[in-house]
């Protein structure tokens, strides 16, 4: 990429007053004052005649301008801007104009507005295209505008990524809690499964309880006549046993003599 020369030229000579005008002469003195102090880079003194000079005649466009000047070189580019801009208003001619223009582009440059400084030049050049400190500003200003849009498409559009990349993040934690909800309504459901099992084990062991034979209870009368049957069961059982005992005895022969 070529490296931009980031130097521009300011029109730092005075306009002078011209032997005819119908500028005040009180006002005309001061600014001739004012010129003076300027010369001599006595830039807070030449300003100050400057103002006065205005005070004696608001169009005075000379001192506008001048003063304008003696802003910019004290380092007061805000209110030499403001000087300039009033200059323009009043100007009379091209070459007034021209310089007008050129300072304010100078202005913008400063504060890194490329496209005041842009406009401002084109203007300059308008009232006086051979000027080649005018052309150069306005070359200048455009490579670095083109600049300046470039590097703040490159900053936006790292912010749509970041915002882009941002959102995709808020999304997969999004699809992550959505995860551990359903996370936990499956335990949920798992749990309640098994509850549903215990409690349908327990219903069909119930069930099963029922099923089952109960022991009959007995009464005591009944208990009473069961015993005797016993009784009289075995004591039939014991009649049989001896009688077959009896007939088991061997008998004695009688001798036969």
């Amino acid at each position: 990429m070529r490296t931009i020369i980031r130097s521009f030229f300011i029109l730092t000579s005075l306009i002078v007053l011209a032997q005819k005008n119908n500028i005040d002469q009180k006002s005309n003195n001061l600014t001739l004052d004012g010129n003076v102090e300027f010369s001599n880079k006595e830039f807070i003194e030449a300003e100050t005649y400057y103002r006065k000079a205005i005070s004696k005649d608001s169009s005075n466009n000379i001192a506008s301008y001048n003063m304008g000047n003696s802003l910019y070189k004290s380092g007061l580019i805000g209110e030499a801007s403001n000087e300039y801009k009033s200059s323009i208003l009043k100007s009379k001619n091209k070459n007034e104009l021209h310089k007008a223009y050129h300072n304010l582009g100078d202005v913008f440059m400063q504060n890194k507005d490329y496209q005041g400084a842009v406009n401002s030049f084109k203007k300059a050049l308008l009232n006086n295209p051979k000027d080649d400190e005018t052309r150069y500003n306005y070359a200048l200003a455009k490579e670095l505008l083109k600049n300046q849009q470039k590097n703040k498409n490159n900053k936006d559009n790292k912010k749509d990524n970041k915002k882009k990349d941002d959102k995709k993040d808020n999304k997969k934690d999004d699809k992550k809690d959505e995860k551990k909800k359903d996370d936990k309504k499956d335990d949920k459901k798992d749990e309640k499964k098994k509850d549903d099992k215990k409690d349908e084990k327990k219903k069909d062991d119930k069930k099963d309880d029922k099923k089952k034979p109960k022991p009959n209870k007995i009464s005591p009368e009944q208990l009473k006549n069961l015993l005797k049957a016993m009784n009289n069961e075995e004591k039939k059982v014991q009649e049989k046993v001896n009688k077959n005992k009896i007939k088991g005895k061997p008998t004695k022969n009688k001798k036969d003599w």
